[in-house]
């Protein structure tokens, strides 16, 4: 991911976060608005990645027990037997959106069960809220939260140096915390219930990117980076006393206590110039190494050295692979294999060009081998192969000339670890996905070690529209940083995003309702068109020509037939076309920014507003009309769409907590509208199948109705809602668009500012499309408990299909005996009521051939005595219990 995701958040700030219910406008209808709730299955429309991955914690007392933490879209637990990544803060809500920005992560190595977070997107004005520390004891299936008196930044420049929070190893009831903005050094003496600074710590830090930003984003002061123990200092239960701090300082970059904390020094004979991005300690040997750079990164960094120092002599060694003149990019990725602890490794976070540079020493730093190098210029060798068959689309589609390759080994790459317990498995994380490789020791070996992405279920896209047609493709999206995707399949990778051309951003689409064959998508791209046609459902693009002075993409609507298009861009006024944009004319009547739509169902009828005021053109957008329309939100948070099959028929949504907000409905194409007093706030509408015996299509919104922040749908125009997600599935931000699916009742697609497309299939009657599944033949069932603590456990289930014909869907029961609950199951839908539960493949695993498992696995709690289940039955069939 190249560029910071700021935009969406802004976004939601106008929209009012922290807002509560607006006063009644004059002329509002009053309606009886019944509240009911549905349960509803959740989840992604795979992409896999597409952000930046900043950091990757490894347990080093439980095999296989990792976590990722992203800069917006949350943080994620390692499952080892699917090799995926499981969401845990999809409870952050609405008003907390800023807590889905991971500035740190760190696990219990006395207690695995225990896992922190230290949450907050920004430091700045664009997140109203102050940062967090979230605290887990069941491996992050449930949190406690932990204010803290200041903003943390997960999405703020040098988000990826660390770690900042770290858990003693010696005594885990005392945790650490760098914070940033000049907030200094923080300790929980408490497993991180509370928190109080540590007054005599001698630095805050001072380095900022640009003095100059007067926004404060590139302008706060990166504080506190990293903290690390050397556990060799320390015995079981008495606190470490050797206590190493890293500062955003280049003269006074390490800080030392060797009493537990109760004094600080700055280390002596320390390397001055750079700022140390990771501080990781080899206690075997007893070294500190460094990986620094003369920025903070991720983006910048044009300098960079390794720094090695011995704890026992003070002695501090430049191991740098190169010569600093020869550097042009910063080192920041590092970490030591536990197994043979004179391995080191190191990236070259920030060389975008030709490819990032990762080093290896088994030397403890003496001697270093790249994984690439020049054989004769610009051709390459590669100590590795790669293998995106999983996510084609990491190619980019991209065919560059030497030395550049696709795919890239990656770029943006500060986060790399090596697994504690196995030699070979390395994992490191890049602006758009988590590479990994489980053969790593072939480095040594003269082989060449492979590189797959390791990134199924991690879901970090920010989506800016979403579209699902009535024929063709069921969705497609325009997303931040990877453009945007096609999806025919939801639970499959599409091979490629939009192309020809390829934004960066794509900040709208739209399709012609009578002709969804043709779509437009408008974008932010470097150098080139900002607008792209396609004529056969969005499988293939051309560019158009832009108007003079378009900057960006702004937002675009294709009129109901194809015909013509109405864009408003940035950088330039409302514009409108017949054809596909090889030229376009000024639009009168409305102003530049606008957002504007189209009528479903009239080619000539186009919608647009700005500040209050509805625009409505009868002459395919050639000249609008300011509608008299008065009492709508007087700011530009508003989002409006026309209805599908009724011509006139126009929902808007949208305003702030400081004047009109909520959810307006016009039947005369805007000349007048009607605010439904029922929903206090609403951000978006969508429209979907209408319900099994209603005529009007189904409404959806992300909205806050009965008190209630959540995503709501409606099969009675409004009159009465249903909440259709609940605590555990919020996503934070959920502002920017919302769709139902014109085929399927009940389903709908929510757009997130950090977790990707999320959608829903409802239990209703009606809702859905996969049958239930009825497989025959003989099956197995292997029930492993795999990790139990006091009042929690973890579970894997082996699901084999022993008979002669293969599986198109399954559903597995059982019952538990001693009161155990479900309180996170992955890789399987599940219902548990009372003591007996069933387990349903999700769309990616239904197919089981003969003589194939499946498997999932799962937390839940108990008390007492935690027996495993006697029986097993696959539908109707009961499997053997192994």
């Amino acid at each position: 991911m190249r560029r910071t995701r700021i935009l969406t958040a802004v976004l939601a700030l106008a929209a009012g976060l922290l807002a509560g219910s607006p006063p009644a406008l004059a002329g509002d209808t009053a309606q009886d608005v019944s509240i009911t709730a549905d349960t509803y299955t959740w989840k992604n429309a795979r992409v896999d990645g597409g952000g930046f991955v900043p950091g990757i914690v490894f347990n080093r007392k439980e095999r296989n027990l990792a976590y990722a933490r992203t800069d917006i879209g949350g943080a994620y637990r390692w499952q080892q037997s699917s090799k995926t990544w499981t969401p845990l803060l999809d409870s952050v809500g609405w008003d907390d959106w800023g807590h889905t920005g991971v500035v740190s992560l760190a696990s219990d190595s006395v207690d695995p069960a225990r896992v922190y977070a230290a949450v907050g997107t920004y430091t700045n004005s664009w997140d109203p809220g102050n940062g967090a520390v979230l605290r887990s004891a069941d491996r992050g299936a449930s949190w406690q939260k932990a204010d803290l008196p200041f903003k943390l930044g997960g999405n703020m420049p040098g988000r990826g140096m660390g770690e900042r929070l770290a858990v003693d190893p010696n005594r885990n009831s005392v945790l650490y915390l760098g914070a940033p903005s000049g907030k200094g050094l923080w300790r929980s003496n408490d497993s991180g219930a509370s928190w109080s600074q540590v007054a005599n710590f001698p630095n805050v830090g001072n380095y900022v990117q640009d003095p100059s930003d007067t926004s404060g984003y590139a302008s706060d002061n990166q504080g506190i980076v990293w903290v690390t123990f050397d556990e060799s200092t320390g015995t079981a239960g008495s606190a470490t006393r050797t206590i190493y701090v890293g500062v955003a300082d280049k003269d006074n970059a390490v800080y030392r206590s060797t009493d537990a904390g109760a004094t600080w020094s700055r280390v002596a004979g320390q390397p001055t110039g750079y700022l140390a991005h990771k501080g990781v300690l080899d206690a075997a040997n007893g070294y500190l190494y460094l990986a620094c750079s003369d920025k903070g990164g991720p983006y910048d960094g044009g300098k960079g050295r390794l720094w090695r120092y011995a704890t026992a002599t003070g002695t501090w060694t430049d191991i740098s692979p190169v010569a600093e003149a020869d550097t042009y990019y910063g080192f920041s990725g590092l970490t030591v294999d536990r197994q043979k602890p004179g391995t080191v490794m190191a990236t070259a976070y920030s060389s975008w060009w030709p490819d990032t540079q990762i080093f290896r020493s088994t030397d403890s730093g003496g001697t270093w081998t790249k994984a690439w190098d020049y054989t004769s210029y610009p051709d390459r060798a590669n100590r590795y192969t790669m293998d995106v068959s999983s996510s084609p689309w990491l190619t980019w589609d991209a065919n560059p000339s030497p030395p550049e390759q696709t795919p890239k080994l990656g770029w943006m790459t500060e986060a790399l670890e090596i697994d504690p317990f196995d030699s070979n498995r390395m994992m490191y994380g890049t602006g758009a996905t988590i590479y990994g490789t489980e053969d790593l020791t072939k480095w040594d070996s003269g082989g060449r070690f492979n590189v797959r992405p390791m990134v199924q279920g991690l879901e970090e896209t920010a989506v800016n529209d979403l579209a699902s047609p009535p024929s063709g493709a069921p969705l497609l999206s325009a997303l931040g940083d990877v453009g945007g995707f096609r999806h025919t399949d939801l639970a499959k990778v599409p091979s490629m995003m939009f192309t020809q051309p390829n934004f960066t951003t794509t900040t709208s689409l739209d399709f012609a309702e009578t002709s969804p064959n043709t779509f437009v998508r408008v974008g932010d791209l470097d150098s080139g068109p900002h607008i792209a046609f396609s004529t056969d459902n969005g499988a293939n693009w051309f560019a158009g020509t832009d108007p003079s002075g378009v900057s960006g993409g702004g937002t675009v609507a294709a009129a109901a037939d194809g015909s013509r298009f109405v864009w408003s861009p940035a950088g330039a006024g409302v514009q409108y076309t017949t054809g596909f944009g090889t030229s376009w004319q000024a639009s009168s009547g409305i102003p530049a920014g606008a957002v504007v739509e189209s009528d479903r169902v009239d080619p000539k009828v186009f919608y647009g507003f700005k500040s209050g005021k509805f625009y409505v053109s009868s002459d395919g957008g050639a000249t609008f009309t300011a509608s008299s329309a008065s009492g709508l939100p007087s700011g530009d948070s508003v989002r409006f769409k026309a209805l599908p099959g009724t011509k006139g028929d126009v929902w808007l949504a949208g305003g702030a907590s400081d004047g009109a907000y909520g959810l307006w409905h016009s039947t005369d194409a805007g000349a007048t509208f009607t605010k439904l007093s029922g929903v206090e706030q609403a951000d978006t509408i969508g429209f979907g199948k209408a319900a099994p015996e209603a005529s009007y299509q189904t409404l959806y919104t992300s909205a806050r109705i009965g008190g209630v922040r959540g995503i709501f749908r409606s099969t009675d125009r409004g009159a009465t809602w249903t909440r259709i997600n609940d605590d555990a599935h919020q996503w934070g931000w959920t502002g920017a668009a919302i769709t139902g699916d014109p085929r399927v009742y009940g389903r709908v697609y929510v757009s997130t500012n950090g977790r990707g497309v999320v959608y829903g299939d409802t239990s209703d009657t009606g809702g859905g499309t996969d049958p239930t599944p009825t497989p025959t033949g003989a099956c197995t069932v292997t029930y492993r408990i795999t990790n139990q603590w006091s009042g929690g456990f973890q579970a894997d289930v082996q699901l084999s299909n022993t008979g002669s014909s293969a599986w198109n869907g399954w559903s597995l029961g059982w019952s538990f005996a001693d009161g155990q609950r479900i309180t996170q199951l992955w890789n399987a839908d599940h219902t548990q009521s009372g003591s007996v539960v069933t387990a349903r493949n999700v769309g990616w695993n239904g197919g089981v051939a003969a003589g194939s498992s499946v498997s999932f696995g799962f937390t839940g709690s108990w008390s007492g005595t935690n027996a495993r289940p006697a029986a097993f039955k696959l539908g109707e069939t009961s499997c053997t219990v192994v």
